[in-house]
């Protein structure tokens, strides 16, 4: 195990969750029919389709230990222990960029939930780590790649 805790929700488990069943139960019988295959065909010392199926084989079983160390360090987040008096994990934040007035809502996730295009934001993002504490009203300032942004929170809820 890493030692570094995911928050996540009881829906972030149980995707993390089926996805390992899947990886397990689906995937892996795959690779092992595709090996199979392969050893059919004869001499493995020069088959191609063998040592692309066992190459296969090798990040699959990387993937699923990786998965297995993410869950046994996952902690699901009581929803109902949350309050909306400051920004925190899985609030769902109303921001404005000061300068274009551009305004944005994203859920603070964590980085196994997140999904930009879904409007979730990965708690480890320099964005969500600056505005993380504040209230309503709080002007922040963030670095990001194209220099700095300044932001207002609008608005804080569940």
């Amino acid at each position: 195990m890493t030692g570094k805790v995911s928050y996540v929700t009881k829906e972030g488990l149980k995707k993390l969750q089926d996805e390992l069943d899947r990886l397990q139960n689906v995937e892996r019988a795959k690779i092992s029919k595709a090996i199979g295959e392969a050893i059919e065909k004869g001499d493995i010392s020069e088959n191609a389709e063998y040592d692309a199926a066992k190459d296969a084989q090798g990040l699959l079983e990387a993937k699923i230990a990786q998965l297995q160390d993410t869950i046994a360090s996952c902690r699901v987040i009581d929803e109902s222990q949350l309050d909306t008096s400051k920004v925190q994990m899985l609030n769902k934040v109303t921001i404005k960029n000061i300068k274009t007035g551009a305004t944005m809502t994203y859920t603070l996730v964590s980085e196994t939930e997140a999904d930009f295009k879904a409007g979730k934001l990965s708690i480890h993002t320099p964005i969500a780590q600056a505005l993380v504490g504040k209230k309503i009203g709080d002007k922040v300032t963030v670095k990001v790649p194209a220099g700095e942004m300044e932001l207002e929170i609008l608005d804080i809820r569940l």
